[in-house]
């Protein structure tokens, strides 16, 4: 992301805030942002999973950084040994322009789900809010029609009521409730290795945020809700050896979390995750 879109992400951020010695010089470099957008892929007892789409090619964005875009994103996820028509679970943290892109690809005019073996899994609430917001709000509108309704009206679309205790929906891989950012936001909770993980969507959207919790972002449809549940994962990942990947955290990607005083930071531990520049990556292997 520039560095433009990512203030604008985190408009409660100062320069302040980025003098954290921990954030550089992977997060930040002292005066701006780094931010990338990740789609997550990994095996788990022979189920093919990604978490998120990512942004997606030629669909129109008010974002600049995010409009009509063209990236060999299939091609990365083919080298990295995930076809799209490998695929078998497709998991949406949230309905976000950003998270959602690569659900469909543009065919002969036409939008058609990019991963046509996949059933696609979402919370019923996220898709009950935006369905709701589409009716008067022309841009969640235009995401509906290119990257949610085509996949729902070829019925791949799972719509889960995913309890408070969260839910399995593949060996070691079990979503979890982290609402706030979105009514129906999720986690993913990777488990059944020496090394367990949480995959955050946008409940943490960079690292700064584990440094000052109560930071907030421009999409947070329930800021006071999304601070607590930011709290809440921090605490839990705290002095454990389980890893924090971020959706939107830079190379390394991911790390354990630390409490120093009454805030947190991250030790980034994820080196063989994602490599500088790349939007696709091995997880954890669950189970392995």
């Amino acid at each position: 992301m520039s560095p433009e879109t990512s203030q604008w992400l985190l408009p409660g951020a100062t320069p302040e805030h980025l003098q954290e010695p921990w954030l550089r010089p992977d997060f930040t470099d002292g005066t701006a942002f780094a931010m990338h957008v990740h789609i997550f892929a990994f095996e788990a007892h022979g189920k093919r999973i990604l978490v998120d789409t990512g942004i997606g090619n030629d669909k129109p964005r008010q974002i600049p950084d995010a409009d009509h875009l063209r990236t060999p994103v299939l091609h990365a996820l083919t080298a990295a040994g995930f076809a799209p028509d490998t695929v078998d679970l497709v998991i949406t943290t949230h309905m976000h322009v950003d998270h959602v892109g690569w659900n469909t690809h543009l065919v002969d005019g036409r939008w058609i789900p990019t991963f046509p073996n996949a059933r696609y899994l979402a919370d019923r609430r996220e898709w009950d809010y935006w369905t709701a917001a589409a009716e008067t709000d022309e841009e969640v509108a235009q995401t509906h029609r290119d990257s949610l309704r085509p996949v729902r009206d070829n019925g791949l679309y799972d719509l889960l009521d995913v309890p408070a205790s969260g839910i399995e929906v593949a060996d070691g891989v079990r979503l979890v409730p982290t609402r706030g950012h979105t009514p129906g936001h999720l986690s993913v909770r990777l488990t059944g290795t020496d090394r367990n993980a949480l995959i955050s969507g946008d409940s943490v959207h960079h690292p700064v945020q584990l440094a000052h919790p109560e930071i907030s972002t421009v999409g947070d449809v329930d800021p006071v809700e999304a601070q607590n549940t930011r709290h809440r994962l921090l605490a839990e990942l705290a002095g454990t050896d389980d890893l924090l990947l971020g959706t939107h955290f830079a190379h390394p990607t991911g790390g354990r979390v630390q409490r120093y005083d009454s805030r947190f930071r991250m030790v980034p531990d994820a080196p063989a995750l994602l490599a500088p520049g790349q939007v696709v990556g091995r997880s954890p292997r669950p189970g392995r």
